[in-house]
Order: C-alpha cells, then structure tokens, then sequence
C-alpha cells in the first residue's frame, strides 16, 4: 500500500502519471506484478500541509508499506529509482520528493479475509 501526500493543486494534475511512475518502479525493483497496485492520494490543502523550508509547492511525501522481507539494497534501488524517475518523468525535483518505507511483519497485514503470514498464493516475492 502507497499513500502519496502534496498540495491539492500540485498533486491532482499528476495523480495518475505519479501512480503510472511509482508502479513501474515498484515492478522494475521489487518484481511487483502488472494488477498489484495499491496507491491512495491524499491532496491536501496548502494551510494543512507543512513541510520543510527549501520545498516548492510541489513538495510530495510518499509512503510506501510493505511486508518485511526486501533486502536494504533492494529497498535503496527502490528510493533510487524512484527519484529517477519522478524527476525525469514529471520534473519532480529530488529535494521536493521524500520517500519513506515502513515494513510490517506479514502478521499485520490483513487481506482477502486472511493475514499475511497466512497468504500462500501471493504471485511476487517479498523476500528479495
């Protein structure tokens, strides 16, 4: 699950290349499948959004969750590329992108009525 934050007037225009980016960045790293795409936007009021000085309007958190498992260097390849790419293809500048990565354990993830460490048909790797 990816939950990306900004400025509603900077984030809407973008929202869908901005999913179009981050998806292919998930399955070029992480071998995320084509239908595994979980993004929630979260545009925000500029007076509800704060954020260090030095940032544009244009300023844009993303939060990436995922089970535990991917390596460090898989994790850093991820934040690497995805600065890459956000900035070659929608001119997102790196010191207006932070990106985070919060690993739960496959116990607390819950989906299609069961939980993580349960699931054994998922169709990608966590462990890579």
């Amino acid at each position: 699950m990816i939950v990306v934050y900004g400025i509603k007037e900077k984030l809407n225009p973008i929202k869908a290349s901005l999913s179009d980016v981050i998806h292919s960045c998930m399955q070029t790293v992480l071998g995320m499948p084509e239908d595994k795409r979980a993004h929630r936007f979260v545009p925000l009021d500029k007076e509800d959004f704060y954020y260090p000085g030095g940032r544009s309007d244009a300023y844009t958190v993303i939060e990436i969750n995922m089970m535990v498992g991917r390596q460090a260097e898989t994790q850093k390849a991820l934040i690497k590329a995805l600065f890459s790419e956000l900035e070659s293809q929608l001119a997102l500048a790196p010191i207006d992108v932070e990106i985070t990565i919060k690993e739960q354990q496959p116990y607390q993830w819950g989906f299609r009525g069961m939980t993580g460490d349960e699931a054994r048909d998922l169709n990608y790797k966590v462990k890579v």
